[in-house]
C-alpha cells in the first residue's frame, strides 16, 4: 500500500517551502522514542500538515467528525493518519484510539484550545491533553506556531522541551490543572518567539 503520509509530508515540505518561509527551532526536543503528546496553539486550518511536515516523527491527530463526511476529504484524511473526534461530547471511541496510539509509542498532535483561535494569547485549554498526559506514559511536548500563513510571509514552528509531569502524576492533579500547565507552556513559547 502507498505510504500516503509520507508522500503528503513530502509534498507540503515543498508547498510550504515555496509559498512560506518556514524556520523550524526546537525539533531536537522531540523524543526519538516512546509516546509523545505534541500540544500546539491552532491559528490556522494549515497548522496540521505545517506542523507535520516539520515534526521529524509521524503524526497522528484527531480532526472534528465534520470533516470525515466531506467527499474526497474525509477519506484523504483518514489515510493521512487523522481520525474523528465528535467535539463537546466526551468522545470515548476517540479518547480509546488516542490512548491506544500514546501506547503504540506515536505521536499524537492536540490542539488544547479545541479550535482555531488567531488572538495572541491562548483561550482556556480542554482537559484532553491533561487527561492523556496523567493516563499514559507519553512525554507531553509543547509547540507554538508563530505567524500568519500569508504569501511568502515567514512561520516559524517551535518545539518545546518536554514537560516535567512527574510531582503532578505522583499528586494526582486534575486534568485541567495539568492542561493549564501545558497552556502556560505554549504560551511561554509564543511570548519569547513574537
Amino acid at each position: 500500500m502507498v505510504n500516503l503520509y509520507g508522500i503528503g509530508k513530502q509534498t507540503a515540505k515543498i508547498f510550504f517551502g515555496i509559498f512560506n518561509r518556514v524556520h523550524v527551532y526546537g525539533a531536537e526536543n522531540l523524543p526519538k522514542e516512546g509516546g509523545i503528546i505534541l500540544c500546539s496553539n491552532h491559528t490556522s486550518n494549515f497548522d496540521p500538515p505545517l506542523i507535520g511536515a516539520t515534526c521529524p516523527r509521524d503524526l497522528t491527530f484527531m480532526a472534528k467528525s465534520e470533516l470525515f463526511e466531506v467527499p474526497l476529504f474525509g477519506p484523504l484524511i483518514s489515510r493521512l493518519n487523522a481520525f474523528p473526534i465528535k467535539r463537546g461530547s466526551g468522545d470515548r471511541g476517540a479518547i480509546r484510539m488516542a490512548m491506544k496510539l500514546l501506547n503504540e509509542n506515536r505521536t499524537l498532535l492536540i490542539f488544547p484550545e479545541g479550535t482555531r483561535n488567531t488572538a495572541e494569547h491562548l483561550r482556556k485549554g480542554l482537559s484532553g491533553a491533561g487527561f492523556f498526559a496523567l493516563k499514559t506514559d507519553a512525554a507531553v511536548v509543547p509547540c507554538a506556531v508563530i505567524g500568519r500563513y500569508k504569501f511568502l510571509k515567514p512561520v516559524k514552528i517551535v518545539f518545546g522541551k518536554p514537560i516535567d509531569l512527574s510531582e503532578e502524576k505522583q499528586q494526582r492533579a486534575k486534568a485541567s490543572e495539568v492542561t493549564e500547565i501545558i497552556m502556560t507552556h505554549i504560551q511561554r513559547i509564543i511570548d519569547q518567539n513574537k
